[in-house]
């Protein structure tokens, strides 16, 4: 195989891996800046909404759906508890456990936070056509699951025996 190849599929993957991570970052920072407003913490409208979905849900399956630790999910429902958005109350069933519960302060700021949602979202998407984000989700969700999938080595695929195409 030839080496120039090899440089330059790594240079490539390298360069879209580093505008992917700077996109994300650049997209948090955005979507904290529209959520300013109401008052949230870019993050924390993860947890409204899953709150939103089913209330009363504990620390452990809020970490779990967002795939976040339990002390980090601590937090976060931590400051929504302070900025009174949400109220934690002991389970009936397990005194190991507290369960979240969105405040009425916290339902009536739902509409606001979507609003600010889609407005994030609609000016990441300007110019993106249906098809193109068909197919940047399905490429994303490939690129998540290399990622989050299991550590198993991955088996090399055959070559067909022809130089490789650029």
């Amino acid at each position: 195989m030839n080496r120039y190849y090899i440089e330059k599929d790594v240079e490539e993957v390298t360069k879209l891996l580093a505008s992917l991570q700077n996109t994300a970052r650049v997209s948090r920072t955005h979507m904290a800046r529209e959520l300013q407003s109401t008052g949230l913490y870019a993050g924390q409208e993860s947890v409204m909404e899953l709150l939103a979905a089913g209330d009363g849900k504990t620390l452990g399956q809020l970490a779990a759906a967002l795939g976040v630790k339990p002390p980090t999910i601590t937090k976060t429902v931590s400051r929504l508890q302070e900025q009174n958005f949400v109220a934690r109350k002991p389970s009936e069933t397990d005194a190991r456990q507290t369960h979240v519960w969105l405040t009425e302060q916290g339902r009536a700021l739902l509409e606001q936070m979507q609003r600010a949602i889609r407005t994030a979202e609609a000016r990441a998407l300007d110019g993106v056509k249906k098809k193109e984000r068909k197919q940047l989700a399905k490429i994303l969700a490939k690129i998540d699951a290399n990622l989050t999938g299991p550590d198993q080595p991955r088996e090399k695929k055959k070559s067909s025996g022809g130089k490789k195409k650029k």
